[in-house]
């Protein structure tokens, strides 16, 4: 009963409508003045700019320069100075700046001892340059620049002031060191030719820790290589002419400023131990198309031939008893030839030790062996000198 009492006075204020209705339209106001307020307020958190931290990139203009400073002004969070160690590591950038110019630095650190932003214009640098490297690497994007200095392995260059390299198997082939002998120092003799040249490479490795560049003069023409493909396919025979000849094989030109390369694998179905002892410079060669990729030709001249293994495998059988000429060591044991492109290995196992192998064994000699392994269209035989005693 004393509960009813004690609401009756406000349901009777609650159904009076002169009350009722100037409450709701205060409440209403009250919510929209809310809204106001925080729009506002929204709108003054999204303009207020957050200040640099340490390591951020900045811009801003030279207000003053001074025998060793430069003031630069950061508004609205001060002034920027770069003084002491970065004045002097960035001096080449600085010596060149003037009131006015826009100069982008790296904070390194705020509010300190000194009352200003401090900043580092060499780290800003060299943030954007990396950032340009990234971009180069992307694109593939082609650079002309000297070659600085050459050692046995390449050539040195350098890029918006990064060191590079660019390695000899990354050289072009017109450029490739061709040394008959394969002498180091006469490599070396050949490559200090291109110092002072101007390379058009690209860069396609980078290392940011210690600032390094991988250069590389191959590929840098995607349209020479979309033509290249449209021009050649695989196993087309085209005739070319010797340019020069390595340890890993030889070079043939098939064109102008084109030029393929035949491995050693693929210059005979005979062993081949040194190239230069097959072809020389200005040698006339029919050469076979064995891959076209990525703007580089693969040639072979073994595969115009006849292949030795498809004749023996008529002639011969796992069991048979054949005379073979040794040719050659290996780690292995010896390779002995029953005819011209046709070789099996004789395994070390067979003897004592490998000096033993070469006391009974000796190279050019004629022995007895026991075809023991026959797969000719693998290319694979082993002979047993044991057996074919």
């Amino acid at each position: 009963m004393k509960h009813e009492q004690y609401n009756a006075p406000f349901y009777s204020v609650i159904q009076d409508n002169d009350f009722v209705e100037p409450l709701f339209s205060y409440l209403v106001k009250i919510k929209y003045i809310m809204s106001e307020v925080k729009n506002i307020m929204d709108t003054l958190i999204d303009d207020t700019q957050v200040p640099p931290m340490v390591g951020d990139l900045v811009e801003g203009n030279v207000i003053a320069l001074d025998k060793a400073a430069v003031y630069v002004d950061l508004a609205p969070y001060g002034t920027g100075l770069i003084y002491g160690r970065e004045y002097i590591t960035a001096r080449d950038l600085v010596r060149k700046l003037h009131v006015g110019d826009t100069v982008s630095a790296k904070v390194t650190e705020f509010g300190g001892d000194s009352g200003y932003i401090e900043l580092s214009v060499k780290e800003a640098r060299q943030a954007q340059v990396w950032g340009e490297v990234e971009d180069v690497i992307k694109n593939k994007t082609p650079i002309e620049i000297p070659v600085i200095d050459a050692n046995k392995g390449g050539l040195l260059m350098s890029w918006q002031g990064l060191q590079g390299f660019l390695p000899a198997s990354q050289l072009k082939p017109e450029h490739y060191p061709r040394v008959q002998d394969g002498d180091k120092e006469r490599i070396l003799e050949e490559l200090r030719k291109l110092v002072n040249e101007k390379l058009v490479v690209t860069i396609i490795g980078a290392t940011e820790d210690d600032g390094r560049l991988i250069f590389s003069e191959k590929n840098v023409d995607g349209g020479e290589a979309a033509a290249i493909d449209e021009k050649y396919n695989v196993g087309d025979v085209v005739k070319g002419e010797v340019t020069g000849a390595v340890d890993f094989g030889v070079f043939v030109k098939l064109k102008e400023g084109l030029e393929g390369l035949v491995h050693i694998s693929e210059i005979d179905w005979a062993l081949v131990e040194d190239p230069r002892q097959h072809y020389n410079t200005g040698d006339k060669v029919d050469v076979k198309i064995i891959e076209v990729k990525d703007g580089k030709v693969s040639l072979s001249i073994k595969q115009l031939k006849e292949n030795p293994w498809q004749t023996a495998e008529a002639k011969y059988k796992k069991g048979d008893v054949v005379e073979a000429v040794v040719i050659k060591y290996n780690k292995h044991g010896a390779l002995a030839s029953i005819e011209e492109g046709v070789a099996g290995l004789v395994h070390v196992s067979e003897f004592e030790n490998e000096q033993d192998l070469r006391d009974k064994l000796a190279l050019g000699s004629r022995y007895n062996f026991k075809i023991s392994l026959f797969e000719p269209k693998d290319q694979k035989m082993t002979l047993s000198h044991e057996a074919g005693k």
